[in-house]
């Protein structure tokens, strides 16, 4: 599924236009990234949590040549699913599965 297929959802879902819906996603997506960029955590009940990690310098190995490299500190941005949506998933699947 792509953003579009997400804008089409959405709007069909709540009879905004496409591109009402398509402004209201692209502004939730822009703020997730600068609250991140800020170092804020975000937390959404009963969807999940973003926040930033830092990944500590260290050596690694290129697997193509063998070489080593050295990998710089940096910080990546990490999303752990809440519970409940995982339960969700979980029986949605298995539901789809149930008819195999």
């Amino acid at each position: 599924m792509t953003k579009a297929d997400i804008v089409d959802k959405v709007a069909r879902g709540t009879g905004l236009t496409k591109l009402e819906t398509e402004a209201i996603i692209e502004g939730f997506l822009n703020t997730v990234i600068q609250a991140l960029k800020e170092g804020n955590r975000i937390e959404i009940r009963g969807f999940g949590s973003y926040k930033v990690k830092k990944k500590n310098a260290r050596m690694a190995r290129n697997p193509r040549t063998g070489e080593q490299v050295e990998v710089e500190e940096h910080y990546v941005p990490v999303f752990k699913f809440s519970r409940d949506f995982k339960k969700a998933v979980d029986r949605g699947m298995k539901e789809l599965n149930s008819g195999e």
